[in-house]
């Protein structure tokens, strides 16, 4: 059975900002460029959306409705951290992914639940691995394809789960204004506005006829497909592995840096060895740091050649470690190494 599921943190760049300064919580928090500027608001938190502020407004109109809003620059760097944290948290629950973005994607669901019974308790557990694994929150929609996974996680934020069998997909879709409906852009919703048309229901019952007339060509049919809950989409994987990692949780918080040290040489020891047992050399060395907060670092270096030695991925990654250190001190919940820019023995001898 054919079940997909669209995963959607919930205001992302904000979260993370919560996350790193706590106190920012229970404040309006805008994330996005200089309100006294032509900066757009990039996210904000669910205080924030309470003055109606939303994502594309200008930081000025936001500013006009909140004056007492706090504005950040976003922190991309930071934000990809988390990022690869999640998705590294969901793929643990759900193997094949398909992400569209930092902050959401599509997950094949019936790889693992043979129904949608089951689907909903995987989706539990992937709301549950990317709290455990960075405090997040994120909203699940799971359906028949992908356009209805994609409406569906809206329908419960912050956190919820939208569960849509197969069958229902149209009557599901029916209720919701046109825009909401992936595909439909401004031209668009404004020809089906003139028309009478503003729910996804009206547009799935129009005629050929009527088609033609309002949506002419392969977009309009396609429309009106989806709006009927039909997507035939698949996910679109990248099969090619681009890092081999390892990273391991402390039952307590380690702050010990001969304890790190050592367990970062025997993690470098298990990604070399893997390196060796596929043939490859790895030129990017990376380590990873999570605070007792959650708070995510990490610090990366590129090596003049590729290596696959053990000692010298150990000894850089240990490296990487004390730079990440100097910036912030502290104990340590997870540390972790991987290795990227990967090649074959056959790559260098072409060289």
């Amino acid at each position: 059975m054919r079940i997909v599921a669209h995963l959607d943190l919930d205001a992302f760049f904000a979260a993370v900002e919560e996350l790193e300064r706590p106190e920012l919580a229970r404040l309006p928090l805008v994330v996005g460029g200089d309100p006294r500027g032509r900066g757009v608001v990039a996210t904000a938190n669910y205080e924030a959306r309470r003055y109606g502020i939303r994502s594309a407004m200008s930081c000025a109109e936001a500013l006009r409705r909140c004056p007492d809003a706090v504005f950040l620059r976003p922190r991309h760097r930071t934000y990809s951290e988390y990022s690869r944290a999640v998705w590294a948290a969901v793929r643990e629950v759900v193997p094949t992914v398909e992400r569209t973005g930092l902050d959401e994607g599509y997950l094949d669901v019936g790889e693992v639940a043979e129904d949608f019974g089951r689907a909903r308790v995987v989706a539990e557990a992937v709301q549950a691995a990317v709290r455990g694994a960075t405090s997040l929150s994120c909203a699940l929609g799971v359906a028949s394809c992908k356009v209805v996974a994609k409406v569906a996680s809206d329908r419960r934020k912050p956190g919820g789960i939208t569960v849509v069998p197969a069958g229902r997909e149209a009557s599901f879709l029916a209720p919701f204004q046109v825009r909401l409906l992936p595909g439909v852009g401004p031209r668009a919703e404004a020809r089906l506005a003139g028309a009478g048309i503003g729910l996804i229901g009206q547009l799935a019952a129009l005629t050929d006829a009527e088609l033609t007339r309002l949506l002419p060509g392969k977009v309009g049919r396609l429309l009106r497909e989806r709006a009927r809950g039909v997507d035939p989409r698949p996910l679109e994987l990248t099969a090619k592995s681009v890092s081999i990692g390892h990273e391991e949780t402390f039952e307590r918080d380690v702050s010990d840096r001969e304890r790190l040290h050592e367990e970062l040489r025997r993690m470098a020891g298990r990604v070399a060895e893997h390196l060796v047992s596929s043939g490859q050399v790895a030129r990017t060395v990376t380590t990873k740091l999570r605070y007792p907060d959650f708070a995510i670092r990490s610090r990366s270096t590129t090596l003049p050649a590729g290596c696959a030695d053990g000692a010298r991925i150990g000894e850089v990654a240990c490296a990487l470690l004390d730079r990440a250190l100097a910036d912030r001190p502290g104990a340590l919940r997870l540390v972790g190494v991987s290795v990227s820019k990967l090649e074959t023995h056959e790559q260098l001898a072409l060289a």
